[in-house]
């Protein structure tokens, strides 16, 4: 399936193994790995087979989405759905690059999934989950009109579960 979404400052599509460079070095920053849980690539083969091998558009109609800036063309980072069969429930994420933190992209694009995820896809609710120590994260969820639900267990880590139903993101438009 492909996935083609658009911001006023955005275009967000599918991720390609194309994307393996940008993919790659945006999981070698330390501080955009900080909140994550994840392990960055150990080389960029390893992020062009991940993306080869990326599977949510054919399974679920759903996936992680290359942010590109209208301007320039430039991948900005990544936004967009995940789906978890094992608790049944969607994730929005999202990961920019340093240069871009603090322009408003993250919260542009998260509400452009949750516009996809309700709208098109017809989803009851969307989950957005961050360790608690990311400020910067939450406030990006709390923005967009998703209501803090329970803390978790993030990897080992103290992390908070937000998310937004339906309901509750039709009353905000």
């Amino acid at each position: 399936m492909r996935i083609e979404l658009e911001t006023d400052r955005t275009y967000l599509r599918n991720l390609t193994v194309a994307d393996a460079e940008d993919f790659y070095t945006l999981n070698l920053d330390p501080e955009v790995m900080r909140y994550t849980g994840d392990n960055p690539f150990k080389s960029f083969e390893e992020a062009k087979r991940f993306l080869a091998e990326y599977d949510q558009y054919q399974k679920y109609g759903v996936g992680r989405l290359a942010v590109i800036e209208k301007k320039t063309g430039d991948f900005l980072g990544w936004c967009g759905l995940k789906y978890t069969p094992e608790q049944d429930y969607y994730d929005l994420g999202y990961r920019f690059f340093r240069s871009h933190w603090n322009k408003g992209y993250a919260t542009e694009t998260a509400l452009a999934n949750l516009h996809f995820g309700f709208r098109q896809k017809g989803l009851d609710e969307i989950v957005g989950r961050a360790l608690s120590g990311n400020t910067a994260s939450i406030k990006v969820l709390e923005k967009i009109g998703m209501t803090y639900r329970k803390e978790l267990d993030f990897e080992g880590m103290e992390g908070v579960w937000y998310s937004i139903t339906r309901g509750e993101y039709e009353s905000m438009i």
